[in-house]
C-alpha cells in the first residue's frame, strides 16, 4: 500500500471516528451537509480534472436526488436505503441526458447548456417546492411536514454523520476503481485528444456519458442523504449559483486530488457556519472565496490540493535526504 493511501484511510479512520463525538448541536447538521456536498464536489471535479469537462448543474442534480428521495420516502414504505439509491439513479439518469450536448461540445459552450438546465431545475424547484408528505404528485402539503424516515443504525444525528461519511468514503472508493480501470485509461485519452482516443479505438461517446453518469450519481446521493438530515429541503439550496460557486470551490480545492472535494465541501459550508457563529455575515466568505479563486487560477493551478501535496512532496524527498 502507498503511503498517500496509508494517508487517506487513517484520515477517514479519524474523521470517522472523531468529528461526530467532538461536534454537537448545529455543527453536527454542518458537517453532515458538508460531507454531502463532497459528494457533488467530487463528481464535478473528476469530470473536470479527467476530461476538461466543466459541469455547472452538480447541485441541481442534488436536488432532483433529495426530491425524488423524499418523494419515496412520503409515497412508499420502502428503507433509507433503496430511496436513496432512487434518488441516486434518477439523478444518474438525468446526468446521462445532460451528456447529449456533451457529444458535441466543450469547454464555455458546455458549461453555458448545463448552467441552463440548473437554472431549469431552479425554476421547477421554487415553483413545485419539496415533497413535505402532501397529496398528489409532487406530494406538497401547506400547513405540515410528515417525518422523514433514516436508516435503522443511524436516526441519530451523530450517528447519521458517521452513516453519511461512510457513503462518501464509498463514493471516493468508486471514483478511485475507475480511475485505475478501462474508463479512467480512456478518460485520459479522451482529455488529450479525442481524436486520438477514437483512433486507438475508444467509444467516446460510452464514456462522456458514463462520466456524466456517474458524476450525476454521486450529486444525487448528496442530496438523498442532505434530505434525510435535514428531513425537508428547500429550493433555495439548490439555485444556479450554487452550482457556480461549487465548481469555483472545486478549482479552488483541488479537482486532481481526493481531498480536494473534502476542501471544497469545508469551504463551502463549514466556512459560513464560522463566520455566523462569529457573528459576521456569512456573505462575506463570497469575498474570500473571489481572492481563493484568483489565487488558484493565476499562482496555484492545482487548488490547495496542489501546494497540499507539493509540499508532501518536498518533505518526502528531505526524508529520503
Amino acid at each position: 500500500m502507498r503511503p498517500s493511501q496509508i494517508t487517506a484511510l487513517s484520515t477517514a479512520a479519524l474523521i470517522l471516528g472523531l468529528l461526530p463525538a467532538l461536534a454537537g448541536g448545529q455543527w453536527v447538521k454542518i458537517f453532515t451537509s458538508t460531507t454531502c456536498f463532497a459528494l457533488a464536489a467530487m463528481g464535478a471535479g473528476f469530470m473536470y480534472a479527467r476530461l476538461g469537462m466543466v459541469s455547472l448543474a452538480q447541485v441541481a442534480l442534488m436536488g432532483v436526488g433529495g426530491w425524488v428521495t423524499l418523494r419515496l420516502n412520503h409515497a412508499t414504505a420502502l428503507p433509507f436505503e433503496i430511496n436513496l439509491a432512487l434518488g441516486g439513479m434518477a439523478a444518474s439518469a438525468l446526468g446521462v441526458a445532460l451528456a447529449l450536448p456533451a457529444l458535441r461540445m466543450r469547454g464555455l459552450y458546455l458549461a453555458l447548456v448545463t448552467l441552463m438546465v440548473a437554472g431549469g431545475f431552479e425554476v421547477v424547484f421554487t415553483a413545485f417546492q419539496f415533497p413535505n408528505g402532501g397529496p398528489g404528485f409532487w406530494g406538497v402539503g401547506t400547513s405540515f411536514s410528515a417525518p422523514m424516515r433514516r436508516p435503522v443504525l443511524a436516526t441519530g444525528d451523530p450517528a447519521f454523520l458517521r452513516y453519511a461519511l461512510v457513503v462518501t468514503a464509498l463514493g471516493f472508493l468508486l471514483i478511485e476503481a475507475h480511475r485505475r480501470t478501462a474508463p479512467g485509461r480512456a478518460w485520459a485519452l479522451i482529455r488529450r485528444s479525442e481524436a486520438a482516443a477514437l483512433a486507438s479505438g475508444v467509444n467516446v461517446t460510452l464514456y462522456k456519458t458514463w462520466a456524466f453518469g456517474l458524476s450525476g450519481l454521486l450529486a444525487g446521493l448528496g442530496g438523498g442523504l442532505l434530505a434525510a438530515s435535514l428531513g425537508l429541503l428547500d429550493a433555495s439550496t439548490f439555485r444556479a449559483s450554487e452550482s457556480v460557486l461549487l465548481f469555483a470551490l472545486v478549482i479552488v480545492g483541488g479537482a486532481r486530488f481526493w481531498y480536494g472535494a473534502i476542501l471544497t465541501a469545508i469551504l463551502y459550508r463549514v466556512a459560513p457556519g464560522l463566520l455566523n457563529s462569529w457573528g459576521v455575515d456569512a456573505d462575506l466568505a463570497l469575498v474570500f472565496f473571489g481572492a481563493a479563486l484568483l489565487h488558484a487560477v493565476i499562482t496555484a493551478p492545482g487548488g490547495i490540493g496542489g501546494q497540499i501535496a507539493a509540499l508532501l512532496s518536498r518533505e518526502a524527498r528531505h526524508d529520503r535526504a
